[in-house]
């Protein structure tokens, strides 16, 4: 008996401190410090789509990147300064990740109503949840509680970290999986490619040089994107030619028929990886809500990645600079 009470113990030790770490973050966080929170971001968002409906998948894209380097610590948003290169001089961030400025207006709207209180990491996961919404996509309750970190991660850091557009299907379990990700997971994130656009660089060899592709839509594709490079580097093309600012399951219903934008779209379908991520494709390409739904709880499960929490990191004034 004093063995299984002591066991017992433990275990219900090791859950109270599991418990403990996942209730840092909470959905009522700011309910006292800052109760106007989320309609501030809404509205800001609302009208940054209004003058551009492609910042909503802008915004999405610059969570993830901040998220799948160290963490969802707005990281990201920094500066380069006083010869600290960081995360926006990564190779896949470098004038291709944008949205900067939506984040300050946001940041500067939260401040006049509630200064020294929200994360830019906190505004940065709203964001791109109402992003995601006001192009028609789901929406879902935000934990909050990150506070922001004080040191962006080195581009050689977050090349290591961010998956490649020429990545195979393994190598992109692998990537999420490291992240605390699933195979499914990974997926239906991939399903953010319904809105949104990619560079000609990223697409090129896809498009040229290899053969799990339409043919009529690499040739819609080459017209725009010259065999070679530099020419036409940053023209850009719509992973989703039918609905492209629209947050729907047309994603999938493209790689069905192999109009996969990028290499890595394609290998979810066609790359040669497991069965289960052929089958998935399938199913959220018949059912949107499926899509969605696996969808919040994979970008519910991102957003905690590496959060930085209680009297670690700082809420920084100015996203794009560290407190003095």
């Amino acid at each position: 008996m004093e063995s299984f009470t002591g066991w017992r113990c433990f275990f219900l030790a090791l859950f109270l401190a599991f418990s403990a770490a996942r209730g840092q973050l909470s959905t009522t966080f700011y309910a006292n410090t800052c109760p106007g929170l989320s309609q501030i971001v809404r509205d800001n968002m609302t009208t940054a789509i209004a003058k551009d409906r492609r910042m909503g998948a802008s915004i999405l894209r610059l969570h993830f990147h901040d998220c799948f380097v160290l963490g969802c610590d707005a990281s990201i948003l920094l500066d380069d300064v006083g010869g600290v290169v960081g995360e926006k001089s990564a190779i896949p961030n470098v004038n291709s990740v944008r949205g900067y400025e939506v984040i300050d207006t946001i940041k500067a709207s939260v401040e006049s109503s509630c200064p020294g209180v929200v994360s830019c990491a906190d505004i940065l996961t709203l964001a791109a949840r109402d992003g995601t919404f006001l192009l028609g996509g789901p929406s879902w309750d935000v934990a909050l509680g990150r506070r922001d970190a004080t040191t962006p991660a080195s581009p050689n850091v977050a090349l290591q970290n961010l998956p490649p557009f020429f990545a195979s299907v393994g190598e992109l379990i692998t990537a999420f999986g490291n992240k605390g990700l699933t195979p499914r997971d990974m997926t239906a994130l991939s399903g953010a490619h319904t809105v949104g656009s990619a560079q000609c660089m990223n697409f090129r060899d896809h498009i040229w040089k290899e053969t799990n592709i339409d043919v009529s839509f690499a040739n819609l594709r080459r017209s725009t994107c010259p065999a070679t490079a530099p020419n036409g580097d940053g023209n850009l093309a719509p992973f989703d030619v039918q609905t492209e600012l629209v947050f729907d399951n047309g994603y999938y219903k493209n790689l069905a028929v192999r109009k996969g934008l990028l290499h890595s779209d394609q290998e979810l379908y066609n790359g040669g990886g497991p069965q289960s991520q052929a089958a998935l494709v399938n199913q959220y390409s018949n059912n949107n809500k499926l899509f969605f739904d696996d969808f919040v709880v994979a970008m519910k499960k991102m957003g905690s990645i590496g959060t930085l929490t209680g009297n670690a990191g700082q809420i920084r004034r100015n996203c794009r600079l560290v407190n003095p």
